[in-house]
Protein backbone atom coordinates (compact mmCIF):
# COMPACT_ATOMS: atom_id res chain seq x y z
CA UNK A 1 0.00 0.00 0.00
CA UNK A 2 1.64 3.63 -1.29
CA UNK A 3 1.50 5.57 1.99
CA UNK A 4 -1.09 8.11 0.22
CA UNK A 5 -3.49 4.95 -0.27
CA UNK A 6 -3.48 6.05 3.63
CA UNK A 7 -4.33 9.79 4.01
CA UNK A 8 -7.56 10.94 4.84
CA UNK A 9 -5.95 14.62 4.35
CA UNK A 10 -9.12 16.84 3.82
CA UNK A 11 -7.20 20.01 2.55
CA UNK A 12 -3.47 21.05 0.68
CA UNK A 13 -1.23 23.62 1.30
CA UNK A 14 -1.45 23.31 -3.22
CA UNK A 15 -4.84 22.05 -3.92
CA UNK A 16 -5.26 23.65 -7.51
CA UNK A 17 -8.01 23.92 -9.80
CA UNK A 18 -7.75 22.18 -12.73
CA UNK A 19 -7.06 23.93 -15.72
CA UNK A 20 -6.96 22.59 -19.27
CA UNK A 21 -4.66 25.27 -20.53
CA UNK A 22 -1.72 23.57 -18.72
CA UNK A 23 -1.71 20.44 -21.33
CA UNK A 24 -0.77 22.52 -24.09
CA UNK A 25 2.14 24.93 -22.23
CA UNK A 26 5.19 26.07 -23.76
CA UNK A 27 8.05 25.44 -21.28
CA UNK A 28 11.49 28.08 -21.80
CA UNK A 29 14.59 26.27 -22.12
CA UNK A 30 18.21 27.47 -22.33
CA UNK A 31 20.32 25.60 -23.81
CA UNK A 32 23.57 25.81 -21.60
CA UNK A 33 25.97 24.23 -24.37
CA UNK A 34 24.88 26.07 -27.20
CA UNK A 35 23.17 29.05 -25.20
CA UNK A 36 19.73 28.62 -27.18
CA UNK A 37 16.62 29.57 -25.82
CA UNK A 38 13.46 28.01 -26.85
CA UNK A 39 10.06 27.68 -25.83
CA UNK A 40 9.13 23.88 -26.82
CA UNK A 41 5.60 21.89 -26.75
CA UNK A 42 5.23 20.66 -22.82
CA UNK A 43 5.37 16.60 -23.92
CA UNK A 44 8.99 17.77 -26.12
CA UNK A 45 10.25 19.31 -22.63
CA UNK A 46 13.08 16.96 -21.95
CA UNK A 47 16.71 16.75 -20.58
CA UNK A 48 19.53 14.74 -21.19
CA UNK A 49 20.46 11.44 -19.05
CA UNK A 50 23.86 13.31 -18.61
CA UNK A 51 22.09 16.37 -16.84
CA UNK A 52 23.33 17.29 -13.47
CA UNK A 53 19.71 17.18 -11.55
CA UNK A 54 19.00 13.57 -13.10
CA UNK A 55 22.47 12.42 -12.26
CA UNK A 56 23.28 13.99 -8.83
CA UNK A 57 20.30 16.87 -7.96
CA UNK A 58 22.51 19.08 -8.66
CA UNK A 59 20.30 22.17 -9.83
CA UNK A 60 18.38 25.27 -7.99
CA UNK A 61 14.93 26.52 -8.23
CA UNK A 62 12.38 28.97 -7.83
CA UNK A 63 8.57 28.65 -7.61
CA UNK A 64 7.34 32.46 -8.27
CA UNK A 65 3.88 34.02 -9.02
CA UNK A 66 3.13 35.66 -12.12
CA UNK A 67 -0.64 37.93 -12.38
CA UNK A 68 -1.56 39.56 -15.56
CA UNK A 69 2.26 38.76 -16.83
CA UNK A 70 3.57 40.59 -14.18
CA UNK A 71 5.98 38.26 -11.65
CA UNK A 72 5.40 38.95 -8.67
CA UNK A 73 7.95 39.94 -6.31
CA UNK A 74 10.13 39.67 -9.30
CA UNK A 75 13.62 41.10 -7.40
CA UNK A 76 13.19 39.21 -3.93
CA UNK A 77 13.08 35.84 -5.91
CA UNK A 78 15.59 36.65 -8.34
CA UNK A 79 17.93 37.77 -5.74
CA UNK A 80 17.35 34.16 -3.43
CA UNK A 81 18.08 32.20 -6.97
CA UNK A 82 21.43 34.42 -7.33
CA UNK A 83 21.89 34.05 -3.70
CA UNK A 84 22.16 29.90 -3.97
CA UNK A 85 23.59 30.20 -7.36
CA UNK A 86 26.59 31.95 -5.58
CA UNK A 87 26.92 29.55 -2.72
CA UNK A 88 26.32 26.68 -4.99
CA UNK A 89 29.03 28.04 -7.36
CA UNK A 90 27.12 28.33 -10.58
CA UNK A 91 27.66 30.86 -13.12
CA UNK A 92 24.23 30.90 -14.32
CA UNK A 93 25.88 33.10 -17.78
CA UNK A 94 23.49 36.09 -17.53
CA UNK A 95 21.93 38.67 -15.52
CA UNK A 96 18.75 38.81 -13.20
CA UNK A 97 17.23 41.53 -16.39
CA UNK A 98 18.14 38.62 -18.76
CA UNK A 99 16.43 36.36 -16.54
CA UNK A 100 13.54 38.21 -16.14
CA UNK A 101 13.24 38.83 -19.94
CA UNK A 102 13.19 34.85 -20.16
CA UNK A 103 10.51 34.46 -17.75
CA UNK A 104 8.42 37.17 -19.68
CA UNK A 105 9.17 35.68 -23.22
CA UNK A 106 7.48 32.52 -21.58
CA UNK A 107 4.71 34.23 -20.51
CA UNK A 108 3.89 35.95 -23.24
CA UNK A 109 4.46 32.84 -25.54
CA UNK A 110 1.37 31.17 -24.00
CA UNK A 111 -0.75 34.00 -23.70
CA UNK A 112 -0.64 34.56 -20.13
CA UNK A 113 -0.87 38.31 -20.07
CA UNK A 114 -4.72 38.36 -18.58
CA UNK A 115 -4.40 35.00 -16.62
CA UNK A 116 -4.16 35.69 -12.86
CA UNK A 117 -3.07 32.77 -11.02
CA UNK A 118 0.05 31.64 -13.13
CA UNK A 119 2.97 29.93 -11.42
CA UNK A 120 6.23 29.83 -12.62
CA UNK A 121 8.27 26.45 -11.78
CA UNK A 122 11.83 28.04 -12.33
CA UNK A 123 14.43 25.38 -12.22
CA UNK A 124 18.28 25.91 -13.02
CA UNK A 125 20.30 22.59 -12.97
CA UNK A 126 24.22 22.90 -13.05
CA UNK A 127 23.96 21.47 -17.20
CA UNK A 128 25.57 18.72 -18.95
CA UNK A 129 27.99 16.07 -17.87
CA UNK A 130 30.56 14.63 -19.78
CA UNK A 131 30.43 11.24 -17.20
CA UNK A 132 27.98 10.86 -14.51
CA UNK A 133 30.38 12.25 -11.93
CA UNK A 134 29.59 14.67 -9.08
CA UNK A 135 32.18 16.79 -9.39
CA UNK A 136 31.47 20.24 -11.16
CA UNK A 137 34.74 20.08 -13.31
CA UNK A 138 33.15 17.18 -15.52
CA UNK A 139 30.84 20.05 -16.20
CA UNK A 140 30.31 21.10 -19.97
CA UNK A 141 29.35 24.70 -20.98
CA UNK A 142 27.04 27.00 -18.54
CA UNK A 143 23.74 25.44 -16.36
CA UNK A 144 20.65 24.46 -18.14
CA UNK A 145 17.44 26.95 -17.35
CA UNK A 146 14.00 25.52 -17.38
CA UNK A 147 10.70 28.19 -16.81
CA UNK A 148 7.42 26.02 -16.78
CA UNK A 149 4.36 28.38 -16.81
CA UNK A 150 1.07 27.16 -15.25
CA UNK A 151 -2.26 28.18 -14.56
CA UNK A 152 -2.73 27.06 -10.95
CA UNK A 153 -5.46 28.80 -8.94
CA UNK A 154 -5.46 27.51 -5.05
CA UNK A 155 -8.84 25.11 -4.71
CA UNK A 156 -11.20 27.65 -2.63
CA UNK A 157 -12.71 24.50 -0.74
CA UNK A 158 -9.11 23.20 0.49
CA UNK A 159 -8.55 27.00 1.65
CA UNK A 160 -12.11 27.26 3.32
CA UNK A 161 -11.74 23.82 5.20
CA UNK A 162 -7.80 25.15 7.06
CA UNK A 163 -5.25 22.81 7.47
CA UNK A 164 -4.69 19.91 9.80
CA UNK A 165 -0.45 19.37 10.45
CA UNK A 166 1.29 16.78 12.49
CA UNK A 167 4.56 16.76 13.84
CA UNK A 168 7.27 14.49 11.89
CA UNK A 169 10.04 12.85 12.97
CA UNK A 170 12.22 14.17 10.17
CA UNK A 171 13.83 17.44 12.06
CA UNK A 172 15.52 20.61 10.46
CA UNK A 173 19.60 20.45 9.94
CA UNK A 174 21.87 22.79 10.40
CA UNK A 175 23.65 24.97 8.06
CA UNK A 176 27.03 22.97 8.14
CA UNK A 177 25.04 20.03 6.81
CA UNK A 178 23.06 21.21 4.49
CA UNK A 179 21.90 25.32 4.78
CA UNK A 180 18.30 25.15 5.04
CA UNK A 181 18.36 28.62 3.46
CA UNK A 182 19.32 27.16 0.31
CA UNK A 183 16.97 26.77 -2.98
CA UNK A 184 18.29 23.32 -3.70
CA UNK A 185 17.43 20.90 -6.15
CA UNK A 186 18.01 17.86 -3.58
CA UNK A 187 14.91 17.94 -1.47
CA UNK A 188 15.45 14.25 0.38
CA UNK A 189 14.43 15.89 3.60
CA UNK A 190 11.44 17.40 2.49
CA UNK A 191 10.70 14.88 0.91
CA UNK A 192 10.31 12.51 3.67
CA UNK A 193 8.60 15.37 5.81
CA UNK A 194 5.69 14.95 3.25
CA UNK A 195 5.78 11.20 3.41
CA UNK A 196 5.05 11.07 6.76
CA UNK A 197 2.31 13.69 6.65
CA UNK A 198 0.52 11.37 4.20
CA UNK A 199 0.93 8.17 6.52
CA UNK A 200 -0.05 10.66 9.70
CA UNK A 201 -3.18 11.26 7.25
CA UNK A 202 -2.24 15.44 7.78
CA UNK A 203 -1.80 18.47 4.89
CA UNK A 204 1.61 18.78 5.58
CA UNK A 205 3.93 17.95 8.26
CA UNK A 206 5.62 20.04 10.88
CA UNK A 207 9.19 19.91 11.51
CA UNK A 208 11.21 20.59 14.74
CA UNK A 209 14.94 22.02 14.46
CA UNK A 210 17.55 19.73 16.40
CA UNK A 211 16.86 21.28 19.64
CA UNK A 212 12.79 20.13 19.60
CA UNK A 213 11.47 24.20 18.72
CA UNK A 214 9.30 24.45 15.75
CA UNK A 215 10.59 25.50 12.72
CA UNK A 216 8.46 25.52 9.55
CA UNK A 217 6.33 22.54 7.75
CA UNK A 218 7.33 20.58 4.70
CA UNK A 219 6.98 22.33 1.94
CA UNK A 220 5.34 25.44 3.33
CA UNK A 221 6.49 28.68 6.57
CA UNK A 222 4.54 28.40 9.65
CA UNK A 223 3.32 31.38 12.08
CA UNK A 224 1.56 31.04 14.98
CA UNK A 225 -0.87 34.11 17.25
CA UNK A 226 -1.04 34.45 20.49
CA UNK A 227 -2.82 37.75 22.23
CA UNK A 228 -1.89 40.01 20.13
CA UNK A 229 1.39 39.30 18.73
CA UNK A 230 2.14 37.35 15.56
CA UNK A 231 5.05 34.48 16.50
CA UNK A 232 7.12 33.32 13.92
CA UNK A 233 10.01 30.91 14.24
CA UNK A 234 13.60 31.91 13.77
CA UNK A 235 15.24 31.94 10.36
CA UNK A 236 17.69 29.39 11.52
CA UNK A 237 17.57 25.96 10.16
CA UNK A 238 14.77 27.26 7.33
CA UNK A 239 14.08 28.21 3.58
CA UNK A 240 14.34 32.16 3.41
CA UNK A 241 10.49 32.17 2.11
CA UNK A 242 9.75 35.04 0.17
CA UNK A 243 5.84 34.70 1.40
CA UNK A 244 7.35 34.51 5.10
CA UNK A 245 8.98 37.97 5.11
CA UNK A 246 6.58 40.15 3.15
CA UNK A 247 4.25 39.02 6.04
CA UNK A 248 6.37 40.00 8.52
CA UNK A 249 6.74 43.10 6.39
CA UNK A 250 2.86 44.06 6.14
CA UNK A 251 2.11 43.20 9.63
CA UNK A 252 5.18 45.67 10.74
CA UNK A 253 3.96 47.95 8.23
CA UNK A 254 0.23 48.08 9.72
CA UNK A 255 0.70 47.95 13.10
CA UNK A 256 0.49 44.01 13.87
CA UNK A 257 3.25 43.26 16.17
CA UNK A 258 5.71 40.18 15.07
CA UNK A 259 8.48 38.40 17.08
CA UNK A 260 10.33 36.24 15.51
CA UNK A 261 11.58 33.46 18.33
CA UNK A 262 11.77 30.37 19.17
CA UNK A 263 8.96 28.41 20.37
CA UNK A 264 7.63 24.75 21.63
CA UNK A 265 4.61 22.85 20.45
CA UNK A 266 2.97 23.63 23.92
CA UNK A 267 2.94 26.82 23.03
CA UNK A 268 1.49 26.18 19.03
CA UNK A 269 -0.96 23.93 20.49
CA UNK A 270 -2.01 27.13 22.82
CA UNK A 271 -2.06 28.94 20.22
CA UNK A 272 -5.22 31.00 19.60
CA UNK A 273 -4.28 31.10 15.53
CA UNK A 274 -1.86 29.73 13.42
CA UNK A 275 -1.11 29.68 9.57
CA UNK A 276 0.99 28.74 7.08
CA UNK A 277 2.70 30.71 4.35
CA UNK A 278 4.02 29.84 0.85
CA UNK A 279 4.59 31.63 -2.70
CA UNK A 280 1.95 29.31 -3.74
CA UNK A 281 -1.32 29.58 -1.23
CA UNK A 282 -0.30 33.10 0.33
CA UNK A 283 -1.84 32.48 3.75
CA UNK A 284 -3.54 29.07 4.73
CA UNK A 285 -5.10 28.86 8.39
CA UNK A 286 -4.31 26.07 10.62
CA UNK A 287 -7.34 24.36 12.33
CA UNK A 288 -5.53 21.26 14.22
CA UNK A 289 -2.00 20.42 15.21
CA UNK A 290 -1.34 16.63 16.34
CA UNK A 291 -4.98 16.12 16.99
CA UNK A 292 -5.20 19.22 18.75
CA UNK A 293 -7.64 22.47 17.71
CA UNK A 294 -6.39 25.27 17.33
CA UNK A 295 -8.28 27.95 18.71
CA UNK A 296 -11.61 27.45 17.91
CA UNK A 297 -11.06 25.56 14.43
CA UNK A 298 -11.70 28.21 12.48
CA UNK A 299 -9.81 30.84 10.60
CA UNK A 300 -9.26 33.58 13.11
CA UNK A 301 -9.53 37.62 12.70
CA UNK A 302 -5.66 38.41 12.73
CA UNK A 303 -5.03 35.66 9.67
CA UNK A 304 -7.54 37.08 7.86
CA UNK A 305 -6.48 40.53 8.54
CA UNK A 306 -2.79 39.65 7.41
CA UNK A 307 -4.44 38.00 4.07
CA UNK A 308 -6.60 41.18 3.50
CA UNK A 309 -3.27 43.16 3.73
CA UNK A 310 -0.79 40.63 1.82
CA UNK A 311 -3.04 40.46 -1.09
CA UNK A 312 -3.27 44.43 -1.39
CA UNK A 313 0.42 44.52 -1.26
CA UNK A 314 0.37 41.94 -4.22
CA UNK A 315 -1.53 44.05 -6.28
CA UNK A 316 0.28 46.76 -5.60
CA UNK A 317 3.45 44.98 -6.64
CA UNK A 318 1.79 43.76 -9.69
CA UNK A 319 -0.18 47.15 -11.20
CA UNK A 320 3.45 48.13 -12.02
CA UNK A 321 4.73 47.94 -15.56
CA UNK A 322 7.02 45.67 -16.61
CA UNK A 323 9.41 48.32 -16.99
CA UNK A 324 9.15 49.57 -13.61
CA UNK A 325 9.73 45.91 -12.35
CA UNK A 326 12.73 45.57 -14.29
CA UNK A 327 14.27 48.56 -13.12
CA UNK A 328 13.67 47.44 -9.60
CA UNK A 329 15.49 44.03 -10.29
CA UNK A 330 18.20 45.81 -12.01
CA UNK A 331 18.68 49.04 -9.41
CA UNK A 332 22.14 49.11 -7.86
CA UNK A 333 22.51 48.52 -4.50
CA UNK A 334 20.87 51.77 -2.56
CA UNK A 335 23.35 53.54 -0.52
CA UNK A 336 21.41 56.72 -0.28
CA UNK A 337 21.51 55.78 3.96
CA UNK A 338 25.26 56.84 3.93
CA UNK A 339 24.02 60.48 3.29
CA UNK A 340 22.56 60.70 6.89
CA UNK A 341 25.44 59.63 8.38
CA UNK A 342 27.35 62.96 6.68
Amino acid sequence: MTPSATSDAHGSTHAVVPNKKNESILVGMRDGLTGEFRLVPRKEATVSVFDSNFLVGDGIWEGIRAKRGKVQFAREHLNRLFQTAKVMYMDLGLTKGELLTLIHDTLDANDMQDDEHVHIRLVVSRGVKATPYQNPSVNLGLPLIVIIPEIKAADPAARARGLRLGTTFVRRGPPDVKDEQWNHISKATDVQACIHANFMGVDEALMLDQRGFVKTCNSVNFFIVRGREVWAPTKDNQMQGVTRQKTIDVCRAHGIAVRELDFSLTEAYGADEAFCTGTFPSQVHVVEIDGRTIGDGKRGAVTEKIQQLYTELVQWDVSRSREEIMAEVEAPRDLSFLESLK
